[in-house]
Order: C-alpha cells, then sequence, then structure tokens
C-alpha cells in the first residue's frame, strides 16, 4: 500500500495515489482553498471530477474530511473505491450494525479514517454532539443543491446541516452538479459560509450526443426504445419512465425482445431494488428501465447511454439524469422522447400533491424543458443558457447540429455483437469496444473485481481499458503512464493486465 506523506502537494497526491498527471478545470482552485481552511462552492456537471476536490485534501489534511451524502446506496461503492486507492475510508448509515456502528465511530474519534461518508439522516440525536470532539478538517455537503427550496431535489433532512460550520469549528466545502445563481446563492445562506471560494465548472459535456424526438403521429415509442437498444448490443443505459406502470411494462417488452432488462421502482421491495441495481453495477444487466428514483445512487463510469420514453420535469433533472451516461469521458447517447401529454400529466400530478407557491414553480420548469427539447436549436447551447452559460453550437454533439433524428439511430434486430461506437471529437482513443483486447481486458476486470466483491469500474474504468489495448504496455513502468494507474493500483493489478496484455 502507498503511504502519502501529509507534506506532499496536491499534484504529487494527485499522480502517486490516482494515477493522473494534471487536474480538470477547477479542482485545483478549490483543493487550494480547502487546504487554506476557506469555505468554497463548486458547481460542476456529472463526470468533472468533483470527488478529488476533498479526496485530494483527505490526503493532506491532518484530520478527518467528513463527506454528507444522501447517496447510501452508493456510499460502500465509493468508499470501496478508495481503500482500492490505499485510502483509509469508512460509512456510517443505517445499514451498518449498531456494534460495527460503535467500532467505526471508535475510529473516528481516534483519528483512524481520512474520509468518511454520512448520511444526513445521522445527524440526529446524539451524533452531532459526538462528531464536534472528533478531529474533523472538512466539511463535504455533496449533492448540495438538496439544502435549497428552490432546488429541484430539495430534501428536508438536508436542512439538519444548517449550522454544523459554527458548531464544528471546520471550513465547509459545497459541491453540486445542477445549480442555478438563486440556488447557489441559497446553498451559500443555508449552510453559513463565509466568503466562499466559487467555481463553476462548464456544463458542456462533448461527449453526450442529445436527440430528442416527439411522440405521437403513429410513432411506437417501446419500438424505437428497442431499436435504439439494438445499436448498443454489449453496452449498458438507463431507460427511464415517468411510472412504475410504465416501468413494468416497458421491462416486459425488451425482455421479450432478447435485452437483459430489469426494473426499479419504489413498489419493489428493498431486497428486489438492491439486487437489480447491483446486476447493473456489476454488468450482470444491460438495462435498468426506472423511475426517476434510481441513478443518485450509481457512479457506474461506463453508462454508454441515457434514454428518456418520458419527459423529466425540470431542466436541472434532465441535466443530472442525462449525467449519468459516459462519466468515463467516452461517447454516450441522450435520447428524450417527449410530449405535451407528460406536461399535462405533471401538472395534474401537481395539484394533488403540491403546495401551491412550489406547484407554480415546477409547473414553469415543465414548460422550459418541453420549450427546450421541441426548439430546433443546438440542444448543449440551450442547455448550457439554463444555467447561464454562453457556448457556441457543439456542432456534432445534438442531433440539431449533426442533422439527424432517432430513425438514424435505431438499428433493425439483428444478431447480438458489440457494436464500434460513432466516431466522437470527444473520444480519447482511436481502438474501439469490439476490440478483442478491450474485450479481454473487460473479462479479467470482471472476474477481479468479483473476486472482491466491488463493481468492476472500481477496478478500472472502460478508459483506462480502452487506453491498455491501443498503448499495449509492456513494463510496470509503460502501465503507470496510462492515466488512471496509480501506484497503489499497479501493485494490485499490474502483473495480470501486464501478462494478458503481453499474451495478445
Amino acid at each position: 500500500m502507498v503511504k502519502v506523506e501529509k507534506t506532499f502537494s496536491p499534484a504529487e497526491v494527485l499522480l502517486d495515489v490516482f494515477g493522473y498527471s494534471s487536474f480538470r478545470p477547477g479542482q485545483e482552485k478549490i483543493i487550494q482553498a480547502v487546504l487554506a481552511g476557506q469555505d468554497a462552492i463548486a458547481l460542476m456537471p456529472t463526470g468533472a471530477g468533483k470527488s478529488l476536490t476533498f479526496q485530494v485534501p483527505a490526503k493532506i489534511l491532518p484530520g478527518t474530511v467528513l463527506v454528507i451524502s444522501p447517496l447510501i446506496s452508493l456510499m460502500k461503492d465509493q468508499v470501496d473505491g478508495l481503500i482500492q486507492n490505499g485510502f483509509r475510508s469508512t460509512v456510517i448509515n443505517s445499514t451498518v450494525s449498531l456494534e460495527e456502528r460503535r467500532e467505526r465511530l471508535a475510529g473516528l474519534r481516534a483519528g483512524k479514517y481520512e474520509l468518511v461518508y454520512l448520511a444526513p439522516e445521522a445527524l440526529e440525536g446524539s451524533l452531532r454532539s459526538f462528531l464536534k470532539g472528533c478531529p474533523l478538517s472538512l466539511l463535504v455537503v455533496d449533492e448540495a443543491h438538496c439544502i435549497s427550496q428552490w432546488g429541484h431535489e430539495f430534501r428536508p433532512s438536508y436542512r439538519k446541516l444548517q449550522g454544523l460550520k459554527q458548531e464544528w469549528g471546520v471550513p465547509v466545502l459545497a459541491l453540486t452538479a445542477t445549480a442555478t445563481r438563486t440556488v447557489a446563492a441559497d446553498i451559500i445562506q443555508q449552510l453559513g459560509m463565509k466568503k466562499p471560494a466559487g467555481y463553476k465548472g462548464s456544463f458542456f459535456r462533448p461527449n453526450l450526443r442529445i436527440t430528442c424526438q416527439k411522440k405521437g403521429n403513429g410513432r411506437n415509442t417501446k419500438r424505437d426504445i428497442l431499436g435504439l437498444l439494438e445499436g448498443k448490443r454489449g453496452e449498458c443505459g438507463l431507460v427511464y419512465c415517468l411510472s412504475r406502470k410504465t416501468v413494468e411494462s416497458t421491462t416486459e417488452f425488451l425482455r421479450a425482445h432478447g435485452v437483459r432488462a430489469l426494473p426499479y421502482h419504489a413498489g419493489l421491495s428493498d431486497k428486489e431494488r438492491h439486487a437489480h441495481q447491483e446486476a447493473f453495477v456489476r454488468d450482470d444487466a444491460e438495462v435498468i428501465v426506472a423511475t426517476v428514483a434510481f441513478g443518485m445512487g450509481i457512479d457506474k463510469s461506463n453508462v454508454r447511454f441515457v434514454i428518456h420514453q418520458d419527459m423529466p420535469k425540470s431542466l436541472e433533472n434532465y441535466t443530472q439524469e442525462i449525467g449519468r451516461a459516459g462519466r468515463d469521458g467516452l461517447p454516450s447517447d441522450c435520447v428524450l422522447f417527449y410530449s405535451w401529454a407528460d406536461v399535462m400529466n405533471y401538472e395534474r400530478f401537481l395539484s394533488e400533491t403540491t403546495a401551491p407557491a412550489q406547484a407554480e414553480l415546477i409547473k414553469q420548469k415543465t414548460l422550459e424543458m418541453f420549450r427546450w427539447a421541441d426548439r430546433r436549436d443546438c440542444r448543449h447551447r440551450g442547455l448550457t443558457a439554463y444555467f447561464e452559460e454562453v457556448i457556441s453550437n457543439c456542432g456534432d454533439a445534438c442531433d440539431v447540429c449533426r442533422g439527424i433524428s432517432v430513425d438514424d439511430l435505431v438499428v433493425a434486430p439483428a444478431p447480438r455483437a458489440v457494436p464500434r461506437p460513432l466516431p466522437s471529437k470527444a473520444s480519447p482513443v482511436s481502438v474501439g469496444t469490439s476490440d478483442p483486447l478491450f474485450l479481454a481486458l473487460k473479462i479479467l476486470r470482471r472476474s477481479l473485481a468479483d473476486a472482491q466483491r466491488v463493481p468492476a469500474y472500481i477496478v478500472f474504468s472502460d478508459a483506462v481499458l480502452l487506453l491498455m489495448a491501443e498503448r499495449r504496455p509492456k513494463t510496470p513502468d509503460e502501465l503507470l503512464k496510462i492515466p488512471g494507474v496509480g501506484p497503489v493500483k499497479l501493485a494490485r493489478y499490474g502483473t495480470d493486465f501486464l501478462q494478458l496484455i503481453a499474451s495478445f
């Protein structure tokens, strides 16, 4: 295990622990602010590397970095990934037994951990005062938009975070992938942050290829989705639906046509939801058909497509949901089916369940979502404009700029095969996903991951495997030069991967 001394610089930690030679935009600015004891807020899209803004400081700061996250289903995977990179890390939430909880809290009090993940619901009762006596160096609030009533996913449990900065006397780092200026200002106020350093990343992700299709006029949306999946055999992705009933009927339809699909919605038991999520994370299922209840707990880097069978209720929701695709930077398709009926369905639901003022706000957001989908302008330019960012037309990352439609993406049913992805300037490598060595590397990765009972992407992402297939390293030093292969993973997996590459 690599031991990183506390005197190391952020750049040295980045290289020696994570295997990357340079920071992504904004990461170093936030890290330096945190190390200087300053509050900070970062608005960075999914896949932009928000996690490194607190993971790097965790190797340098003298105490424990405490991460508040609503994603209980994701915490274990994140901690497993950190342990793979040589971190002393753990999680404290409702899935942990009472005895194990006591042991972990004792370890936290003794300064045993560099990083600890905690659910906001846990900050009730005695734990809040217990943590005041622990050697904390930084409080990280992930999915920080959940604290704002103006955000698209307001969660009352996040209000418990008010006053923690003053109680514990530590700097606060707030992270979110979807926040307007109004929401960002509310986050700062709610968390009591003092003159925070700020960074707003670009919301333009050129590897996400957006296509919109209006429903109706004789189109069969399920048939369209099946045709889209025919062009994605061997790859994995998400199909989002508005209702549980549609989730079930779409899953049955896809399974009847040979697609390894599983449903996910609140009507399933906890055991079923967990099993289906695990199957997807471990590549045992190609497709999860889900309501929006699914996704926030997924950190899977090789999601190659996100299809919306029904329109999301806001551009914030849409941005977050498509953000689950292509987190490894490789080209990924995002296809939206929408209709005015979707707008009416949301309005009918809101009138039954939501206070008038909040219902009117959501209604306006839904109308904005429909207008964006119905316009024939660059999709990415319109999406980033909603978050107050001005960009030029994307050129080749949406249906409008590419001059294509869903019909160009639909493939007639054919024998199963692994397709080579469409060319894109976002792709960092020249070999495709049908390359024999890449496929062999995936099999090896899967066997190593299964042996440790962790998701395959935690071993290496698809992007790393594609670079291995392209460069074909012969020595440990050559393997170490591939971004994403740090010393810890080299020591753990290097021999296995080098032997396989040599056999080709």
